[in-house]
């Protein structure tokens, strides 16, 4: 039974609270969990690789959404009293740290972590803007990784988060994201799990223009890649990297940008990924849970300890970025999924039909979700499973900000194969021409055609591309290939029928 008196959950007390510390003293209180790198970079090892989140919980004082778990605000409150009651005994580390660089996202981030784990407040400290203890927080998150059970719930009225039994560093960053994004959303706006950059291209008019993106999908699905890609553009043409992650959509379709450190998936990396290959072998990166030799030797390809080897990069030293982190205009969105069917390599959508496809989530699951689902298909809406709230009320906001902005106009991105069946991996669709597709939607360059059996616009011609390779029907028998696209349309019916509140126009979008 808790013994000290009962306080507010934002309230922390303990038997001491070192605050407003630098990187480096950071750093330096965790060096003794460090591998130090040939980068001169630090390496720790977590004993939880992954989110918990079967094990995440929503404080039950606001509507819950179909896919979240809540739970009672009393029974939060006792939990936090077990808590204040352990934290009394213990020494802690206060991090405060700023999300966004503009002044319209003021919110200011409070994270207590026992001086222990002082690794966690050293990796999230590099993924947000410098504040000050003096600074009222708008959000705070408790750690406690030594808990005996794993346990994470978020009070987005009060504005804070338990962290339980888990000592997985992604698990602060996600929790000061998933506060902001319901921040944005009770302002009229929505959060959106999604990268961010510009591409400045020539249009058709010959006038060189900027053209702002925002990337929706899932790790795995070629979402940072395509983020940070060059796309083979040269000056005065270029691509101008933002975020990575996550981003406040207003409604009049600005987009802000959260974090200075992009959160890296490490699985893979090699000085071929030119963009990003300087900062991840920058002194200033920090690692978790990869392959590093007794002399600092790094294998970023040696996935023996877990396919979900992360690393936080300052976005600074990632060659292509830009001063600020938001976008004055989301001009085009873009739904990456990773399909080996009938999907397209393309398509272009009316508002409608991006509504329905930002609730169909279309991706695959990933080592950062569910490792024992891994490469598996599945649906996430907004492919974002930080959302608080019913998941309906964020489709039904996109279509709003949509039709309010007809000068935004959303795309499905196909990064897997087409055409793939028995005996058959189909044809894999590459880096190069995903790259190739997202520069001519910017530059207006791609002749599109009605798709007859989904209704919405697929590519006819794209410069520099060879399509025929990559038209679904050209795989499959006549009958086979109606077969799947009745299967997809029954499951993407089902799909969206579990939503209770969605504007009938949406589920309405995806048929012919």
């Amino acid at each position: 039974m808790a013994t000290v008196e009962t306080i507010s959950p934002r309230t922390i007390r303990a038997r001491s609270i070192a605050k407003d510390l630098s990187g480096e003293e950071l750093r330096a209180l965790a060096h003794s969990g460090e591998k130090t790198t040939e980068y001169g970079s630090p390496v720790y090892a977590t004993r939880i690789k992954n989110r918990s989140a079967k094990k995440t919980y929503i404080v039950g004082d606001v509507s819950i959404g179909v896919m979240q778990q809540p739970i009672d605000p009393p029974k939060a409150l006792d939990k936090i009293r077990e808590v204040q009651d352990a934290l009394a005994k213990l020494d802690l580390i206060q991090v405060d740290r700023r999300m966004g660089m503009s002044h319209e996202v003021p919110i200011h981030c409070r994270l207590f972590v026992p001086k222990e784990y002082a690794r966690i407040a050293y990796m999230w400290h590099n993924m947000l803007f410098p504040s000050k203890s003096s600074q009222e927080p708008d959000f705070i998150s408790v750690y406690v990784p030594d808990w005996p059970e794993t346990m994470i719930f978020c009070d987005v009225q009060q504005g804070y988060t338990y962290i339980l039994g888990t000592d997985y560093p992604g698990e602060a960053k996600k929790s000061m994201l998933r506060q902001a994004m319901y921040w944005i959303k009770r302002r009229g706006g929505l959060g959106l799990h999604a990268g961010s950059k510009i591409l400045r291209v020539v249009g058709p008019d010959g006038e060189l223009r900027d053209v702002g993106f925002l990337l929706f999908g899932l790790s795995g699905t070629g979402k940072t890649t395509l983020t940070l890609h060059d796309h083979g553009l040269h000056e005065p043409e270029k691509a101008i990297i933002k975020q990575d992650d996550v981003v406040l959509l207003a409604r009049d379709g600005r987009a802000f940008g959260t974090e200075d450190g992009f959160y890296i998936k490490t699985e893979g990396l090699e000085p071929s990924q030119t963009v990003l290959w300087g900062a991840a072998t920058h002194p200033t990166a920090a690692y978790e849970n990869i392959k590093v030799s007794d002399g600092g030797k790094v294998d970023f390809l040696d996935t023996s300890l877990t396919s979900n080897g992360r690393g936080v990069v300052l976005r600074r030293y990632i060659r292509g970025t830009g001063d600020g982190i938001d976008l004055d205009k989301a001009n085009k969105i873009v739904f990456i999924t990773r399909r080996n069917d009938v999907v397209p390599v393309c398509a272009r959508l009316t508002s409608e039909q991006a509504a329905a496809y930002f609730m169909l989530g279309e991706s695959i699951e990933t080592s950062a979700g569910d490792p024992t689902k891994a490469g598996q298909a599945k649906r996430e809406v907004g492919t974002n499973p930080f959302i608080v709230g019913p998941e309906a009320e964020e489709g039904n906001r996109l279509l709003k900000i949509l039709r309010e902005n007809p000068d935004m106009q959303a795309y499905i991105l196909n990064t897997g194969s087409i055409g793939a069946k028995a005996g058959s991996a189909g044809e894999k669709i590459t880096i190069r021409i995903s790259t190739e597709i997202m520069k001519q939607i910017a530059k207006e360059g791609i002749r599109w055609e009605r798709d007859p059996d989904w209704g919405y616009e697929v590519p006819a011609e794209v410069p520099g591309v060879d399509l025929a390779k990559y038209d679904p029907r050209r795989h499959y028998s006549k009958e086979e290939y109606a077969g799947l696209v009745d299967k997809l349309r029954g499951e993407r019916r089902e799909w969206l029928a579990k939503f209770p509140g969605l504007d009938a126009a949406i589920p309405k979008a995806i048929e012919k």
